[in-house]
């Protein structure tokens, strides 16, 4: 990157960072390509966050590591030249075999103009988690490669024991602390704990975890004013509004075979509103 592009990703970057602590939940309906992250911008959100799910998908492949890192980069990019507000990104468990990998992934993330990264702990064999200690030097080369390239990048580390069910019910709220901790400890800026959103379960993660909390919700989950009640810095959806698209357009498939009809898709944005979405000058 030229030195204006990397002040630019700098800047955008501190003002993603402020957004967790300017005293409001930052919400972050996820985006899974241009059009949508153009579209998530100008309904009003002040950042875009890409779910892992929704660009597998589109892609054509399952979520997860089956997607090559170089066409989810390739992506990544795409969706930061389409808006202007910061954008972070789902690395998913980082794309490498050990700490080293997980860096190099992350220095390119970077080099794409992304200003944030989810890293999850899921571990790629029988175990449903990595270990702590292993989960935790993951994130510090994550840290290391931000710091090496001189970006504030804010690094959301993902907690899956909720997600997952890990370990008996009784014990879960300790077992996340604790990789809370040790996660916030290696260089993490926030905790991201997808799975639950009791609120008695979030009050207790939040005033256990010293970083921002950040949560997974969609239907049948409190409304957002109550999550931040009790204490949920971040909240965004995941794939939520990508599967709701597909499904919709599913819907209006049918519709046309069945029916021959076109009820599914009167709402619409407009042919002119979209192309002048992308008139970028």
């Amino acid at each position: 990157m030229t030195n204006a592009e990397t002040q630019r990703v700098v800047d955008r970057a501190r003002r993603f960072r402020e957004l967790h602590t300017d005293g409001g939940p930052l919400v972050l309906p996820n985006a899974w390509d241009a059009a949508s992250a153009r579209v998530i911008e100008r309904a009003g959100a002040p950042a875009i966050a890409t779910t892992s799910s929704g660009v597998a998908w589109g892609l054509g492949a399952p979520d997860g590591e089956d997607l090559p890192l170089d066409t989810l980069l390739a992506l990544c990019e795409r969706v930061v030249a389409a808006v202007d507000v910061p954008v972070s990104a789902d690395l998913v468990t980082g794309y490498g075999e050990d700490p080293a990998g997980v860096g190099r992934t992350v220095a390119r993330a970077l080099g794409a103009g992304v200003v944030g990264v989810n890293l999850e702990d899921s571990g790629p064999g029988p175990e449903p988690l990595r270990p702590v200690a292993e989960q935790a030097e993951r994130l510090a080369a994550a840290r290391a490669a931000a710091d090496d390239a001189g970006v504030p990048l804010y690094v959301n580390a993902r907690v899956d024991t909720y997600l997952r069910a890990v370990g008996p019910a009784a014990g879960r709220l300790d077992a996340t602390l604790e990789r809370a901790a040790a996660y916030v400890a290696a260089g993490a800026d926030g905790v991201f704990v997808p799975g639950t959103c009791d609120l008695e379960t979030v009050a207790a993660l939040a005033e256990g975890i010293d970083a921002p909390l950040a949560l997974l919700a969609g239907p049948g989950a409190p409304p957002v004013a109550e999550l931040a009640r009790a204490g949920a810095a971040r909240i965004s959806v995941g794939g939520g509004i990508a599967a709701a698209a597909y499904a919709l357009a599913g819907r209006a498939a049918s519709e046309l075979l069945a029916s021959g009809t076109y009820g599914a898709i009167e709402d619409q944005i407009g042919y002119g509103t979209f192309n002048e979405l992308f008139h970028r000058g």
